[in-house]
């Protein structure tokens, strides 16, 4: 299995998913990451706010953010090389990460036969 290690910027908490002004890239990202966990993926975080010396200690991100400066986060790396920079993956990438068809990294959701739809009403 492979290892994801996410090098997060700067954020309020550790997964950037609270305070009132919530960026949706990190909401998607946090749901995606919580998916493929569940998948057996496993995925480390670090938030340069509160784990500034994992930045440092790892010579690929130190490099990134030596040449790029805080643009290039977040940081992935995949089985300790740069897989992206300054974006977050996909719950593709995660998929095939994982060795998942992308129809088994879709997310959920909801169809005219779902207890909250009815036809072309919803109760979102």
């Amino acid at each position: 299995m492979k290892q994801v290690q996410i090098f997060d910027p700067a954020l309020c908490c550790s997964s950037g998913v609270c305070g009132t002004d919530v960026d949706q890239k990190l909401v998607d990202f946090s749901a995606d990451a919580d998916w493929a966990k569940q998948q057996g993926l496993v995925i480390e975080r670090f938030n340069l706010a509160q784990q500034p010396m994992a930045f440092a200690d790892n010579a690929a991100v130190k490099g990134l953010l030596e040449r790029s400066g805080e643009s290039a986060l977040p940081v992935t790396l995949v089985d300790g090389e740069v897989a992206f920079a300054g974006r977050y993956p996909s719950r593709d990438d995660l998929a095939r990460w994982l060795g998942v068809s992308a129809l088994a990294a879709a997310p959920a959701t909801a169809t005219d036969n779902s207890p909250c739809c009815g036809g072309a009403k919803c109760c979102g």
